[in-house]
């Protein structure tokens, strides 16, 4: 991956800023439950006051479906960034309406301005160039410092990069950093760590995984598709019957490449998919037919635990089981307290993962979060992201 530009490469003072942000917060009622994604922003937004510069913020909030509905206002996001920031922040009417220009137009130095959701407009998602040119037209700069949507190709995220200077802001110049580095030069051994339901929303992160890792540590509902490809019983457990012959060859290139391929040995397992029912722990390869898998089994957490015990580097995406359920979330649990105690350097990319430490308490003790599901995913691909490429190189 280039250098890209940050925001201290280029000259902002006075200038006006388009920051593409993410604000995307859960609300109820109006009211924001977790400001976390704003609070991320700030370091950004300071610099910028700092500098004097004329900031213009600008994000998307929920699925609009590209009209105005008011239920999906950033009006909440204004008024918690005014609290934040100490200072007024101003709402515009519309994007690249009249209020917007006319806002955006009497900015001074310092002052901040956030334009109104820009999933309102459907020519957002579709990244249309006269839309991406007007948005550009309120500023002389463009700052991208949204990774939890740089993996979408949008007229915020991308588009206005071909109408002006554009660099990353702290946030994403952090995910860049820690990311980038973890998986190009990792602190040995580099375990990572894959859960979640479906083989093949990973196969692009396996497969690209296989080349860098020591070991791989498979759980969650993905497991059963590779018991089943071994020849294993795994009752009505969850599995992917046209990604059998894809779960071999992983296997094959894992056994090729030298890397350990750790699948769970036990399961624990219920008849019925709810949080209270009869448990029974079995062999993996080895479930009844009407039982079904639902979380790492005890001998597994001892094996997976052991593994990350000496660890340098450990990346995580996707759950043991399934954690939403208290009684079947002790494998996930028991995996956080794992990582958190590794003294690894440790990376947990967005999601539920992201969801599952912070409902263990145990996120101060992981190095880095990262902010995107799916840009962390994509970035474990090894895949380009639009709205990191759109950037100016160093």
């Amino acid at each position: 991956m280039h250098d890209k530009k940050t925001i201290e490469d280029i000259n902002v003072s006075g200038k006006k800023v388009l920051v593409r942000c993410d604000f995307n917060v859960p609300l109820e009622d109006g009211r924001i439950t977790d400001d976390n994604r704003i609070v991320g922003a700030l370091p950004t937004i300071k610099y910028l006051l700092g500098q004097k510069a004329k900031i213009i913020l600008c994000s998307h909030m929920g699925r609009p479906k590209g009209e105005f509905n008011m239920k999906y206002t950033l009006a909440p996001v204004a008024k918690r960034l005014s609290e934040l920031l100490n200072t007024t922040v101003t709402l515009a009417a519309d994007v690249i309406g009249d209020d917007a220009v006319a806002k955006a137009t009497a900015l001074k130095e310092g002052e901040i301005l956030l334009l109104e959701n820009v999933r309102f407009h459907k020519e957002e998602e579709k990244n249309d160039a006269e839309f991406s040119k007007k948005l550009a037209s309120l500023a002389e700069i463009y700052v991208n410092d949204a990774f939890g949507t740089a993996h979408r190709a949008h007229a915020s995220t991308a588009g206005v990069a071909d109408y002006m200077p554009a660099v990353c802001g702290y946030l994403i110049q952090k995910e860049i950093d820690i990311m980038g580095k973890a998986l190009s030069e990792p602190k040995r051994p580099f375990v990572a760590i894959l859960g979640g339901a479906k083989v093949s929303d990973k196969i692009g992160v396996i497969n690209n995984l296989i080349e860098k890792v020591d070991s791989l540590i498979i759980g969650g509902a993905m497991a059963y598709t590779f018991d089943k490809a071994l020849g294993g019983k795994i009752g009505k457990s969850l599995c992917e019957i046209d990604k059998l012959d894809m779960a071999k060859e992983l296997l094959e290139k894992a056994e090729n490449k030298g890397v350990k391929f750790l699948l769970p040995v036990d399961t624990i397992c219920a008849k019925e998919f709810a949080n209270d029912t009869e448990q029974a722990v079995f062999p993996t390869q080895q479930i009844p037919e009407e039982w079904m898998g639902l979380d790492i089994g005890p001998e597994t957490i001892k094996l997976f635990s052991e593994e990350l015990k000496n660890a340098g580097t450990v990346v995580w995406n996707g759950p043991m089981g399934v954690f939403e359920f208290d009684n079947f979330a002790k494998g996930t649990k028991a995996v956080a307290e794992a990582v958190a105690a590794s003294g690894a350097i440790s990376i947990i990319g967005g999601g539920d993962s992201a969801a599952a430490v912070e409902k263990f308490g145990l996120a101060d003790k992981i190095t880095h979060i990262s902010t995107g599901g799916g840009a962390s995913l994509e970035f474990l691909e090894g895949l380009v992201l639009p709205g990191i490429a759109c950037l100016n190189d160093k």
